[in-house]
């Protein structure tokens, strides 16, 4: 009997019954699993570097590039930005100014409210 063993992952000293990671519930374990986490809504693998724990890598996964259903109307819709400086504001739909045609928020969609630049040109030449 080899008493005491030291587990490489977490370095705690074991007895031989214990050295396992799933017998002492090792809080390190992961640095030394070399497993691939599979997501469970997409089934397909996700890569996961040495030291990152699996379930925040899957975690962030079905947060970003997930291709289920579930995950993708978990998603943000309001991806449309507001131009005006200063303004942090994104909307569902693009509102577009019809004289600088440059997109605004709700708030900032008239000319007046965006200091416009545009200068009333026509959005088509046959306009």
């Amino acid at each position: 009997d080899f008493l005491p063993l030291k587990c490489d992952a977490c370095e705690q000293i074991f007895c031989t019954d214990h050295i396992a990671y799933a017998q002492h519930d090792c809080t390190s374990a992961y640095k030394k699993d070399v497993q691939v986490p599979v997501c469970p809504l997409c089934n397909t693998p996700v890569p996961v570097r040495r030291g990152e724990m699996p379930d925040v890598v899957v975690g962030e996964h079905i947060d970003r590039d997930c291709k289920s259903d579930p995950a993708q109307r978990k998603r943000k819709i309001f991806t449309n930005k507001c131009l005006k400086p200063g303004c942090r504001q994104k909307e569902m739909m693009k509102v577009i100014c019809d004289q600088c045609h440059k997109n605004y928020c709700l708030k900032h969609r008239h000319p007046l409210d965006h200091d416009c630049s545009g200068a009333g040109r026509p959005l088509s030449k046959a306009g």
